[in-house]
């Protein structure tokens, strides 16, 4: 394995702590929350002497990694940047165990939401920061780490060649600083968008970076304890709505149809989930009966999108539809991670093929995917299949470590499928009460490792293991 060559990648990764705790720095003196920061500067020092130790240590090396490598590389990333981004917790006032100071950096990095904090609105606006930025900076991995790794047509691991993405086909090493600066620009943008119409609909500023930086990243960390306590308005929940949509479609969306609007044509993922959030909204506005249809509309989308933010609490009868709405995600290049409604379709639409395939054998089947070029063939079928083998069991170990832990089997299974989502325990589940300080040190283990997994997909722990096997 080239660890030289995975190095140079691990110090880039760093970079993102190291801007983000100066800026955190200068936050801190400039209004005078003197609390945290020497945890802050702690932080700076680190993750600029880690950057640069693997810097030199990888000067001279091959940077070109392999795919087993590139999935290696991914893995420690986030245990890695989790370590960084835990050491303003740990160092805090707040008194925070090493275990609990993890867990909430790996929530955050990953976009899930999970918080050991019971009383947010009290912590020190820095660390409120702190916790949007972890968001933010694990947002923009994500996205980098989908087009850079994962859209090479010799690797179909995540199906990305079956979607638009005008960067597929790369090399890795040359092609690193221009596919970071395109994304990091798309998604800074999208941000600063979201960030202003949420200030002109009459959000306070503090409330309106934090909440920015969660939206654009579909993640779940507020600035205070409830999502009402920032969103009063008919116009915010609007706004609020739209940021969701944009982090749950392709990043390549709206940059694609401001060039050539014809470039809509190759967005049918993207065209296909926003009328699948419109058509679940409406069977739920009628079912349910008794809620407006913004507010129906919004929890389709946080769902769909995987952030979980929500102030409504549905009948206990709709809990797991919401449930498995996580499950779907949204597009495949998008920060939504569930399933991936792409996915869903392939298998849907092969079990129909095949079932009129038995009643008219001679019939001539369209096998077209999303009216595209591309077509279901048995590699991506199997795949799509194996996905959902992984993800169920990830669910099966997941829930029976949380049972066993001490939580009921319901809300274990909810929660397992919720952790391998990244989608927070929300109200809209009816998760809002676990208390995770609480819970056995073996369950916040296991949510931790399937916080990452979900990012990451079993699929490619496996491939790994594989790989180390073949190697011995």
């Amino acid at each position: 394995m080239n660890f030289r060559g995975i190095s140079y990648y691990l110090g880039l990764s760093c970079w993102p702590v190291t801007i983000l705790s100066f800026i955190n720095i200068l936050y801190s003196s400039y209004f005078d929350h003197y609390l945290n920061l020497n945890s802050y500067l702690l932080t700076l020092f680190v993750s600029l002497f880690f950057a640069l130790s693997f810097y030199f240590i990888s000067r001279n090396a091959e940077k070109n990694i392999k795919f087993y490598e590139q999935l290696f590389l991914i893995l420690i990333i986030y245990f890695f940047i989790s370590f960084l981004i835990s050491i303003p917790y740990y160092f805090s006032y707040y008194q925070i165990s090493l275990i609990d100071s993890l867990f909430e950096a790996i929530s955050g990095l990953t976009t899930t939401g999970f918080t050991i904090f019971t009383n947010v609105k009290f912590l020190d606006p820095t660390l409120l920061i702190w916790r949007s930025t972890s968001h933010w900076i694990g947002g923009l991995f994500f996205l980098t780490f989908l087009i850079l790794v994962f859209s090479n047509f010799k690797n179909d691991y995540k199906l990305t060649n079956l979607v638009y993405n005008p960067d597929k086909s790369i090399n890795l090493f040359k092609d690193t600083k221009r596919i970071i600066i395109k994304v990091f620009f798309l998604y800074s943008f999208l941000t600063v968008i979201i960030f202003i119409l949420f200030n002109l609909s009459g959000i306070r500023l503090f409330n309106s970076l934090n909440l920015s930086m969660t939206v654009s990243s579909a993640g779940a960390f507020l600035p205070t304890n409830a999502l009402s306590d920032i969103i009063k308005q008919t116009s915010q929940e609007i706004i609020l709505s739209l940021g969701l949509i944009f982090s749950a479609l392709n990043i390549y969306f709206f940059y694609s149809l401001s060039s050539n609007f014809k470039n809509i044509k190759k967005h049918y993922e993207d065209i296909v989930v926003l009328g699948g959030i419109m058509l679940f909204s409406v069977i739920l506005f009628f079912s349910i009966g008794n809620i407006s249809f913004l507010n129906i509309f919004f929890n389709v989308i946080t769902s769909v999108s995987n952030s979980g933010i929500s102030s409504y609490e549905p009948p206990e009868n709709f809990y797991l539809f919401f449930v498995f709405l996580t499950i779907i995600g949204g597009s495949l290049i998008s920060n939504s991670n569930g399933i991936k409604f792409i996915r869903i379709y392939i298998l849907f639409k092969s079990t129909i093929l095949e079932l009129f395939k038995l009643v008219t054998p001679n019939i001539i089947i369209d096998q077209k995917i999303f009216n595209t070029q591309y077509r279901i063939n048995n590699e991506n079928l199997n795949l799509s299949f194996l996905i959902f083998i992984c993800f169920f069991i990830s669910i099966f170990i997941l829930s029976s470590v949380l049972a066993a832990g001490g939580l009921n089997f319901e809300n274990s299974f909810k929660l397992s499928i919720l952790t391998i989502t990244n989608t927070v325990n929300s109200t809209l589940y009816g998760l809002d009460e676990i208390n995770f300080v609480n819970l056995l040190t073996s369950s916040k283990l296991s949510l931790i490792l399937f916080m990452v997994l979900g990012k990451i997909e079993l699929l490619s722990l496996l491939l790994i293991v594989k790989k180390a096997i073949s190697r011995n």
